[in-house]
């Protein structure tokens, strides 16, 4: 008796798409860019940091650049611009309406001509229905190169820490993504214990999926000096950090630029040292480890060596560089 093979055949509706490899579309260039060194083009991640880090004014900065084609904090070129939507939940729209008028200012331009639509929805559950479906749709009906979503936290009720849950609703703004060819920004905060010298991703509150999840991510920290801000990216080399500042010198024209290309930090805590105590500058060890946050007898070890080869010398009124 024969067997009828085709019984169990799935219908061809059931098949997954599939393409033979040779047939991919070749990309001349390996990254194509949102934002040049900043943001790929129709990739998704987030922008990390503190409380208080300018993170909403960097995601502005981006929706404006990405609108009009003008360079990111006065630096980063913008190849293909185009329209923005945006949800800010924790700016009441007046005070959003008012940081893109004085960045536009500052860039000499019209905040009537500036493409970027404001979801103005009191609540978005992105965890949920219908709230998907209607991000969804005004997505596709806007059709934006960018989605920037501020913060993370006010637009779910999940348990941030679950990595079930917080796949879940990555895999929607990826599908976001994937479905409407835009790049979407998700605004997050680090953890507030997050330990001295650990990776700036892997500092971002909840599941390690957040991390995982990004094509580009930026990071904002703050040091003594400077808002530094550093950046990875899954199909690029990151470029050197640079620092950042908010220029408030006029409140008409508040916004954030670059004010150092490139930050290279010293090797080694001797090397913080020598930097501090230039010739002439004579510091006590007291106010050495003040300016730079160490321990005690983890500064002495540093001095110590650096007393034994010479390059500093101790005296009555404190440390210095050898005449």
């Amino acid at each position: 008796m024969g067997v009828n093979m085709g019984m169990n055949m799935p219908a061809v509706d059931n098949l997954l798409p599939v393409v033979r490899i040779g047939d991919i579309p070749h990309e001349g260039q390996p990254q194509r860019w949102l934002v040049e060194q900043l943001w790929g083009d129709s990739s998704v991640g987030v922008i990390g940091g503190a409380p208080k880090c300018a993170k909403t004014w960097l995601g502005l900065d981006l929706a404006l650049s990405v609108a009009t084609g003008t360079a990111c904090l006065g630096k980063f070129a913008v190849p293909h611009p185009g329209p923005v939507l945006v949800y800010l939940a924790e700016d009441a729209l007046p005070i959003v309406r008012e940081r893109v008028a004085g960045m536009a200012q500052h860039r000499g331009l019209q905040l009537a001509a500036v493409d970027i639509q404001v979801i103005t929805a009191p609540t978005l559950q992105l965890d949920r229905e219908p709230h998907r479906s209607r991000l969804f749709e005004t997505a596709r009906r806007l059709q934006p190169r960018l989605l920037v979503l501020d913060p993370l936290v006010r637009l779910h009720a999940i348990d941030e820490n679950h990595a079930g849950d917080v796949a879940a609703l990555l895999a929607y703004f990826r599908s976001l993504q994937r479905q409407l060819d835009l790049a979407v920004i998700l605004v997050h905060h680090t953890r507030k214990n997050a330990a001295p010298g650990v990776a700036a991703g892997q500092g971002l509150r909840g599941s390690g999926d957040l991390h995982a999840f990004g094509d580009s991510n930026l990071y904002l920290r703050r040091t003594r000096e400077h808002l530094v801000l550093s950046s990875e990216h899954r199909a690029a080399p990151a470029p050197p950090p640079v620092a950042l500042q908010l220029c408030a010198t006029d409140s008409r024209t508040t916004h954030l630029e670059v004010i150092a290309d490139r930050l290279d930090r010293p090797r080694n805590l001797q090397d913080q040292v020598l930097e501090l105590l230039a010739p002439n500058v004579v510091l006590t060890r007291a106010k050495l480890r003040d300016m730079l946050g160490v321990k005690n007898e983890r500064l002495g070890e540093a001095l110590q060596t650096l007393e034994r080869t010479g390059r500093l010398c101790r005296t009555a009124t404190g440390w210095q560089r050898p005449d």
